[in-house]
Order: structure tokens, then C-alpha cells, then sequence
């Protein structure tokens, strides 16, 4: 069964760095796309990174040479390096997987990010 969880949330100021971790179960990377989304309060859910299956990334002009998308087949896990975090990258961060072939999308819950001093 297809599982995404994150975690690696938390209270950074500005200007700081957080990496989070999304564990995955049941996702083959072979055959999904994988992204990184946020949604703040008010506002809709925004991609931040996303992933193909052969590796090829992409990043919106917002976060562009900030954030780092990469994952590990070994270990089950998706990664978001966010570096030079802003106030404005507050938000709830979502994992995500969609079957490239079937075009389902399976989300993890959420980890929030607060960025102030």
C-alpha cells in the first residue's frame, strides 16, 4: 500500500536552512514523478520542486537556486533542501507521487515550516 510521510519540519529563522524527508512505502520512483508543494493559510497549494522519473528537475522562479529537490531509491525517501529560507516559504509542505502512468497522485500529510525571528 502507497504510503508518503514527511517530517524534518520546523521553526527556522530567516535566512536559515531546513531539509525535509519524505519516507515513502509502496512508491517505485522507476514509474513515478515525484514533488515537493506548500500551501500557507489563505492561499493555494503551490508546487516548490518537482522530480521526473529519469531524474530531470524543476523549481519555480521563487525558490530557484534556494531549494534542492533529490531522493534515494536505497532508502525510500524523497528530500527538500530549502536554503536562504524567507518568511514568505512559511507554509505546510507536502510530498507527493504520481504514477506516470495512470496519473494517480498520493500526498503525505504535511509538515510545517515556519520561518521568523
Amino acid at each position: 500500500q502507497e504510503a508518503l510521510v514527511e517530517s524534518g519540519g520546523g521553526l527556522v529563522q530567516p535566512g536559515g536552512s531546513l531539509k525535509l524527508s519524505c519516507k515513502t512505502t509502496g512508491i517505485a520512483y522507476i514509474e513515478h514523478n515525484l514533488a515537493w508543494y506548500r500551501q500557507a493559510p489563505g492561499t493555494s497549494r503551490e508546487l516548490v520542486a518537482g522530480m521526473k522519473w529519469d531524474g530531470t528537475t524543476n523549481y519555480p522562479d521563487s525558490v530557484k537556486d534556494r531549494f534542492a529537490i533529490s531522493r534515494s531509491g536505497a532508502k525510500n525517501t524523497l528530500y527538500l533542501q530549502m536554503d536562504s529560507l524567507k518568511p514568505e516559504d512559511a507554509a505546510v509542505y507536502h510530498c507527493s507521487a504520481q504514477d506516470r502512468f495512470t496519473g494517480r497522485t498520493y500526498w503525505g500529510q504535511g509538515t510545517q515550516v515556519t520561518v521568523s525571528s
